[in-house]
């Protein structure tokens, strides 16, 4: 836009600066890197990999964190902290885990100027370290389950390319670490977290998800089985925004977590770990935003309301008093609202810049609307303003916010139901993925038919959903034409 005539040439720069310059059809991750930076949730650290999330997505962490820790307190799992510092030792007590982690740990190998004697891994997962103390505090079937959670960060030196939200250097996430007595009780949990998971994503951040079992090249390292929550981004990608595992005895049977029965027999016990993470805000924000910039589900939104009153000389401070007054009536109701009384930026410079930021309600009100009683409101997942009555609008919000939020969990699911489509071939998988779908197939489970498929196309497994239709007799798979054991989730992934 030509900004020609319209103040100075710095005004005209913040102006021409504020939108996106990308749609996220023409260039996705271009879109992204703008989007998150000039909607003011993240910023560059001097460390690469490494990033700053600013106030308005820590808010979002938080209501996940609220959200999801009273879920599981509720179930009787209870918060704990360990160090971030495991001794090499450690980490390499359950060898397929220490190998799963090896090229992603960073090390600490002095202190000042002194050399360690033995170098300490900077968290990439806390399993080993918390396994230790189990081994420690476990003695009795009295001492079981023992289900403890941390809400702490991880590092982990990725050398693929870092992308805030989605791939990091240094993240946040909740990891629990749990120990049974039986088997059956560890399964029942890591499907029953796997659930809690779902009801987070949907309830706050309106996202539906495509849950299953992982392959066992796909597995954690170290664990019998993973289950995990996917979701379909927009470009067509599925991104694995969480994961429940079974350990098995692996890592009881290495860290030497035994138990006593009830007649007195030694007994090793079954574990679980599973964890969500920042990574949720990412899959919230690409499954959501538009190019016009973010749009929040309201439940996590900063703001949630703004109110943007139209300052003309001969109304100036009635207007303004009358968007105080509402202003104050909002907060009192319980809603995060904000005034945006500045006089420096035209109405449209704000409006657009709220858009922008995703604010779920915009209310617009000036002297014709104050002599009629009403506001204009524009809710951010609508095309249309409509006029409402001062009156009515601490019943209307809520209800608007909440019809919101729905509406976008009905649009992301319409849009991944119709994104998996069937196929029997390789050739019908990779014009799915073309075609920016998720290919729902018949496989044999062969990690090696998975491995040189990938290497071939760039084409992974996803999950094995947990809802499976029966597979007609003498199905194929799509790769080796083996018998087909399962229906399986294939498609590009972050």
């Amino acid at each position: 836009m030509n900004q020609a005539n319209k103040g100075s040439k710095k005004g005209q720069d913040k102006k021409s600066n504020l939108g996106l310059t990308v749609t996220k059809e023409e260039n996705f991750s271009e879109w992204f890197t703008q989007l998150i930076q000039k909607s003011e949730l993240m910023d560059y650290s001097p460390v690469s990999g490494c990033y700053i999330l600013r106030p308005r997505s820590y808010f979002i962490w938080e209501e996940i964190r609220t959200f999801l820790d009273a879920k599981i307190k509720a179930d009787g799992v209870e918060n704990c902290y360990f160090p971030m510092f495991i001794p090499e030792s450690l980490l390499k007590k359950e060898e397929d885990h220490v190998e799963g982690f090896a090229p992603e740990v960073a090390w600490v190998e002095t202190g000042g100027h002194t050399k360690l004697k033995e170098r300490l891994a900077i968290r990439p997962t806390s399993e080993t370290i918390m396994y230790d103390s189990y081994a420690k505090w476990i003695r009795s079937h009295n001492d079981l389950p023992l289900r403890l959670n941390q809400w702490c960060n991880i590092v982990r030196w990725e050398f693929k390319h870092c992308t805030p939200f989605i791939r990091l250097r240094e993240f946040l996430w909740q990891e629990g670490h749990t120990v049974f007595a039986t088997r059956t009780e560890a399964v029942d949990e890591a499907h029953k977290i796997v659930g809690f998971y779902v009801d987070t994503f949907k309830e706050l951040l309106a996202v539906p998800l495509l849950t299953g079992k992982k392959s066992d090249k796909e597995k954690f390292a170290g664990a019998e089985f993973s289950l995990s929550i996917e979701a379909l981004m927009p470009d067509g990608k599925a991104l694995q925004a969480g994961t429940s595992h079974h350990l098995g005895q692996n890592f009881a049977k290495a860290f030497d977590i035994k138990f006593k029965d009830k007649d007195e027999k030694e007994e090793f016990a079954f574990q679980n770990s599973w964890g969500i993470s920042i990574r949720s805000l990412g899959t919230m924000i690409m499954t959501h935003s538009d190019n016009k910039g973010l749009v929040l589900p309201p439940k996590v939104a900063k703001t949630q309301v703004v109110i943007v009153p139209l300052l003309f000389k001969h109304a100036k401070e009635e207007v303004l008093a009358a968007a105080e007054k509402l202003f104050a009536e909002l907060k009192a109701a319980g809603i995060r609202v904000h005034l945006d009384s500045r006089e420096s930026h035209s109405p449209g410079f704000k409006y657009n810049e709220w858009e922008l930021k995703g604010v779920p309600i915009r209310l617009e009100l000036g002297p014709r609307d104050l002599e009629n009683k009403k506001v204009m409101m524009k809710v951010r997942d609508q095309d249309e303003k409509s006029s409402v009555l001062m009156a009515d609008l601490l019943t209307a919000i809520p209800k608007e916010l909440e019809s919101m939020h729905e509406r976008m969990y009905t649009k992301a699911k319409d849009n991944l139901e119709s994104s998996i489509v069937k196929a029997s071939s390789k050739e019908e998988v990779m014009a799915a993925v073309e075609e920016k779908k998720i290919a729902l197939v018949p496989w044999c489970g062969s990690s090696e038919s998975e491995i040189a498929f990938k290497e071939e196309t760039g084409i992974q497994s996803l999950n094995a959903p947990f809802d499976q239709a029966e597979l007609p007799a003498g199905t194929k798979c799509f790769l080796t034409g083996n018998k087909a054991v399962r229906w399986h989730l294939f498609g590009k992934s972050y």
